[in-house]
Parts: C-alpha cells; sequence; structure tokens
C-alpha cells in the first residue's frame, strides 16, 4: 500500500496542472509552457501580430479610400462646383422667397420672381462693371511708357547681374550672326478662346445650369429638407436636422457678412484711391475691396489692382498710403469684422482656413478658392455633432 501511494503521489508530481485561462504548466521549475502564456489555442505572441496587421490593413484601406474619394472629387469638379455653387445661391434667395410665401404667394412663383430679379440685378451690375473694364483696358496704351519705366526700373539690376555673370563665365561670341525672327500673334481672345476652349465650353455649359438647380432648390426646399432627415436612424433624426439648419445659417450667414464687409472695404478704398489720383478708381476699389476678403491671401493679392492702375501716377507717399490702407483694412477685417458679422457659426483656426483654400484651389482652381470656407466650415458643424469626429471639430476650430 506505501509502495502505490508513492508512484500515485510521483504520476501527481509529474503530470502537468491545468491553469487559468486555458494554459498548461509543468511541475518543474522553468519549464518551457510556464514562460508562454497562451490566450486560448493562439499564442499572445501570435495574437499581437495578429492585431497590428489588421491594424495596419484597416490604415491602408483608409488611405487608399481617401486617394479615391480625392480623385473622384477632382474628376467630377464641374458638376460638385455647379451644384454647390446654386446651393449658395439658393441660400441667399430663400429668405425673400420664404417671406414672399407669407404673404401669400405659391413658394413656386417666389422663387420665379426672385430668380428674375436677382438675374436683371445680377445683369445690371455686369454690365457696369464690363463697361469699366473695356474702358480700364482701353485706357492701358496711353499708359505703355509709365509702364516701361517702371518694367526698366526692375529689369535693369537684373541685367546687370546677368552681364557680370556673362563676364565671369568668359563666353566666347559666336561668329554665326543670329537672324532676328519677329513673330505676330493675334488678337488676345482669339488666343484665349484657341488655348482654352474645351474649359470655356464646359464652365458655360455648367453655368447655365445653374438658374435651373438654383430654382428646384428653392421650390423643393422644404422636401428636401425632410427627405434628407429621414435617411438617418430615428434616434439620430434631430441631431440631423439641428445640423443641416446650422450649416444653412452658416452659409447664409457667411455671404451676407462677405458681402457687407466686401462692401464696406470697396467704398474706403474707392476713396482713397480716389483722392490718390488712380484712374478708375472706383472699378480698382470694388476688385481690392472684394479680393480682400480673402483669408491671409486677400491683403497681397488687393495690393496688385491700385499699384498696377497707379503706375507712374503714384508717389513713394501714396505707395505708403496704399500699402498702409489695404494691409490695415485687411487686418480690421480679419480680426474685428468677421468675428462681429460672422460670429460662431463658422469659428475656424487660421491655420485650417489656409489649408483648405490651398486644398480645394488645388483641386477646383479659382471656384475653390470661393467654395473653401463654407465646405471647411460646414465640415467642423457635422464633426461637431458626431462623437466620433468632435476631435476633428475641435481641431478645426479656434476653441477646444
Amino acid at each position: 500500500m506505501k509502495q502505490a501511494s508513492n508512484s500515485a503521489a510521483e504520476d501527481s508530481t509529474d503530470s502537468p496542472s491545468v491553469l487559468p485561462g486555458g494554459a498548461t504548466g509543468g511541475g518543474g521549475s522553468g519549464g518551457e509552457g510556464e514562460n508562454r502564456p497562451t490566450t486560448g489555442l493562439v499564442p499572445l505572441e501570435e495574437a499581437e501580430i495578429l492585431h497590428a496587421s489588421l491594424k495596419a490593413g484597416s490604415i491602408a484601406q483608409i488611405v487608399v479610400a481617401m486617394i479615391a474619394i480625392v480623385g473622384l472629387i477632382y474628376l467630377l469638379r464641374f458638376v460638385m462646383v455647379t451644384v454647390l455653387v446654386s446651393l449658395l445661391v439658393a441660400c441667399i434667395l430663400d429668405p425673400p422667397v420664404s417671406w414672399l410665401r407669407r404673404i401669400g404667394l405659391p413658394r413656386a412663383a417666389g422663387a420665379l420672381v426672385t430668380l428674375v430679379l436677382a438675374a436683371a440685378m445680377a445683369g445690371g451690375v455686369g454690365y457696369f462693371l464690363g463697361g469699366r473694364l473695356g474702358s480700364f483696358l482701353a485706357e492701358i496704351p496711353r499708359y505703355s511708357h509709365r509702364i516701361e519705366r517702371a518694367v526698366n526700373w526692375i529689369q535693369s539690376p537684373i541685367q546687370k547681374l546677368e552681364e557680370k555673370s556673362h563676364s565671369l563665365a568668359k563666353t566666347e561670341p559666336s561668329s554665326d550672326e543670329a537672324i532676328p525672327v519677329r513673330i505676330e500673334e493675334g488678337p488676345i481672345f482669339s488666343r484665349i478662346v484657341a488655348a482654352h476652349g474645351a474649359e470655356i465650353g464646359k464652365t458655360v455649359f455648367a453655368i447655365g445650369f445653374i438658374p435651373f438647380l438654383t430654382y428646384f432648390m428653392l421650390t423643393w426646399k422644404d422636401h428636401f429638407h425632410e427627405a434628407t432627415v429621414h435617411l438617418f436612424p430615428q434616434e439620430h433624426r434631430p441631431a440631423a436636422y439641428r445640423t443641416i439648419a446650422r450649416i444653412t445659417a452658416m452659409i447664409r450667414s457667411f455671404i451676407v457678412g462677405n458681402l457687407a464687409v466686401g462692401l464696406i472695404a470697396a467704398t474706403l478704398y474707392a476713396v482713397v484711391f480716389g483722392l490718390l489720383g488712380i484712374p478708375y478708381f472706383y472699378f480698382l476699389g470694388i476688385i481690392s475691396g472684394f479680393v480682400n476678403l480673402i483669408p491671409s491671401l486677400g491683403a497681397f493679392l488687393a495690393l496688385l489692382p491700385p499699384l498696377a492702375g497707379g503706375m507712374g501716377i503714384l508717389t513713394k507717399t501714396g505707395v505708403v498710403i496704399v500699402l498702409g490702407t489695404v494691409v490695415g483694412t485687411h487686418a480690421l477685417i480679419m480680426n474685428v469684422l468677421y468675428p462681429k458679422l460672422i460670429g460662431p457659426r463658422a469659428r475656424l483656426n487660421p491655420l485650417a482656413v489656409v489649408l483648405s483654400l490651398l486644398f480645394w484651389s488645388w483641386i477646383w482652381g479659382p471656384m475653390g478658392l470661393v467654395l473653401a470656407i463654407p465646405i471647411v466650415g460646414s465640415t467642423k458643424i457635422v464633426c461637431d455633432y458626431v462623437d466620433s469626429l468632435r476631435g476633428v471639430g475641435a481641431w478645426l476650430g479656434d476653441k477646444l
């Protein structure tokens, strides 16, 4: 009996013990199974490798999806720009359409009346600015000697530098005399049409759709609003409704605020340019006033029209006055008027604004500069209402 009990004890000592979680360990010290814990049937190291590979695969899928989205946005630029511009116009014209509806006019008739009046107003402004632009271009040859003198003043140090570089290189003149060739160019309008005919045709075609899209957006606004909200589950519909309403209010306040600020800046510039004796000061003031609304780049771009129009007329004091007026007005607009007129609906930090301007102008050209801030502002509003994207909204905003 004693011998049997001893053998049983030895068997129990040599047999592996079952650890919690399915791991087994030997009875001896320093066993290999003791140092290698397992999770179920898969070792812990293999589980970590599998998790890392899945995470890397998901990141790669996200990167590929983002590249595909950017490519799709670029390929559909004419369609998307047309739709977004129509949406901006519809947001501007919606208040008068709603007012006409409140006084008893059907929404379709109110949208038609509003569109006709807006088109007539835009046509009148375009006719006035087009006439001033034609007169300004016709007057340019009169100032050709001033422009040439300014260009020579800029080119003279460059020519001196080239002459010094050629003398240092000691290049021997060629014995063969060069035969001068004279190239005569056609009219500038013909050259532009020949070089960019396809793009101009697409642009005109897209502009032709804007009145129709705007009319249907105004007429079917309530239907599309309600249908868009019903795309979401029942528990998310209140947040979707608030998000759409906030985006609409942000776009409308952005456009109206920019229009008001642009008119203020254009009036100020026209007065200053007129006092300095710059030709067509009212036309150049309007251009500089609205170009100045572009964040960060507006101050530089707004300087080009008055300096070009006043070339040979402005003295050094006049140039300093133009620089101070444009730069000071831009700083006042961005730091005082923008926060007051646009308010908290589009609170974006400067880095997000500049990056959005760079990206959308690269994708869509000049229209990207117009649509960049409404797009990034709408993106921030959506991120603010989605829990998983609130960090992105905080990054885009100017407050945590």
